[in-house]
């Protein structure tokens, strides 16, 4: 008599693991703006640390009044994923102990590597080689230094995506260097906004020719927003109709100029404080 078959354990993803697991709250983040959780995650015997921001810790915006931006968050992680660079953290909404809100994995820092790395302020009015010119920053009474950031892949495909999503708030203290040589971008609440609101250190290639795989993900992007398509039906959920339709402008408008866009000048373009 042969022994029975041994199924081996199904393996639980992370976005399963987040939307499904129970969530403990292990402390709370102060430094944010909004309520912002840290919690461990468990489910079928996995377990994880997270972050938890509830809606109903969230203070309301006047220039984004509709939805919230837990749903903001999760929106930006789905067109992350549609474009195969994997920049957000996985993200999901959820129920959790204050209510709904948004439920993203907790990113450990690379300890080779910081933020700090990747920004910097010099003298001079020029960047060194593998560096991009930001803007003078004001660092003390009549005093200016040069701030600058990478020329970094990982950087300038952030460029791309905050572009796309409008990114209204991309500071210094959003970028996470981490294992392996990867860098996520967080904090996407502010993101969607049907006018032109992308405010972001990451200017160092406005003007510039997109990458060939830039233009590649750019195209693949317009498809997968199409009306009925699979990005399209599941931003339906989480922004407004106006929103998804200047979400395809600006891919559009990318896809036509074949470059990274530039400052409008009718919108704060860096960020403050920018980290």
């Amino acid at each position: 008599m042969s022994a029975p078959e041994r199924i081996p354990p199904r393996s639980v993803t992370t976005a399963e693991l987040l939307a499904r697991g129970e969530l403990k709250v292990r402390g709370r983040i102060r430094e944010a703006s909004n309520a912002v959780l840290y919690c461990s995650v468990s489910y079928e015997g996995r377990e994880a640390f997270c972050v938890y921001k509830p809606v109903a810790g969230e203070r309301p915006l006047w220039d984004f009044p509709d939805g919230t931006l837990a749903q903001r968050e999760v929106a930006a992680y789905e067109v992350s994923e549609a474009t195969g660079w994997g920049l957000v953290p996985t993200t999901v909404l959820r129920d959790g102990p204050y209510g709904e809100g948004m439920c993203q994995v907790w990113i450990e820092p690379s300890a080779a590597e910081d933020g700090e790395g990747l920004l910097a302020l010099v003298e001079g009015e020029e960047p060194a080689e593998g560096w991009k010119a930001i803007g003078l920053a004001e660092v003390g009474e009549g005093e200016t230094a040069l701030l600058v950031h990478a020329d970094d892949a990982r950087l300038r495909r952030l460029a791309v995506l905050d572009a796309v999503i409008n990114n209204a708030d991309r500071k210094g203290g959003h970028l996470l260097p981490a294992q392996e040589g990867r860098l996520y971008g967080i904090d996407h609440g502010v993101t969607f906004n049907a006018e032109n609101k992308l405010r972001t250190l990451l200017w160092g290639w406005a003007g510039e020719p997109l990458t060939d795989e830039a233009l590649q993900v750019l195209a693949s992007l317009r498809d997968a927003l199409a009306p009925g398509a699979s990005l399209a039906t599941r931003l339906a959920e989480l922004v407004t109709a106006a929103e998804i339709e200047a979400t395809r402008a600006r891919v559009e408008a990318m896809l036509a100029s074949g470059k990274h866009p530039e400052p409008s000048g009718d919108w704060p373009a860096i960020p403050w404080p920018p980290v």
